[in-house]
């Protein structure tokens, strides 16, 4: 896997923490703190960088089994929750709320999809602890200023942001079937 593509997934994988940060100061109350912001950002990166790992593990212990198919497998599931990820763009939603329970119910939630990465990822040539890092990394970054700029940017450019990053996992995936496919 290319650092361009290791990019990409780190990038599409942090979209909903960015969402959920800035969703949860797009309304009116105390201004942000860079304190909130980092703290904000650390759950949200350590959630993100374990969950494809843990996935990973669960798709190296099933490839035996289906290495046939595991292209298409990786294929399916890159596609599922890109699409999985710009549908709520399509919606109204209400910004989440801050409390510190919701926010690590809001990073297990957002970090779901990257567990189905990481099952997809076992299925291709990829050093999973460096797209967990880069995933956790990313994540931190995205949704501290996330955090920070929700008051400005405000919910709309959020769902720009997914609907993006819910392309680039479809993207992703489709070259994976095509890179086997073609071999």
């Amino acid at each position: 896997m290319t650092p361009l593509s290791i990019a990409a997934i780190a990038i599409a994988m942090s979209l909903d923490s960015f969402v959920v940060a800035l969703a949860s100061n797009a309304r009116p109350g105390p201004r942000p703190s860079l304190t909130r912001a980092l703290k904000t950002g650390a759950v949200f990166g350590a959630v993100e960088a374990a969950t494809p790992v843990i996935g990973w593990a669960i798709g190296t212990t099933a490839s035996q089994f289906i290495v046939s198919v595991d292209h298409w497998i990786a294929f399916a599931l890159l596609a599922a929750v890109g699409v999985r990820m710009m549908m709520p763009a399509t919606r109204d939603a209400t910004p989440a709320p801050t409390t510190v329970m919701a926010l690590l119910f809001a990073a297990v939630a957002t970090s779901i999809d990257a567990m189905a990465v990481g099952v997809s990822l076992a299925f291709a040539e990829v050093n999973i602890l460096v797209v967990a890092l880069a995933t956790g990394f990313t994540t931190m970054a995205m949704a501290a200023t996330g955090h920070l700029a929700g008051r400005m940017v405000g919910f709309r450019a959020g769902r720009v942001a997914e609907i993006a990053g819910g392309i680039a996992l479809v993207g992703i995936g489709a070259l994976i079937l095509m890179e086997h496919l073609a071999a």
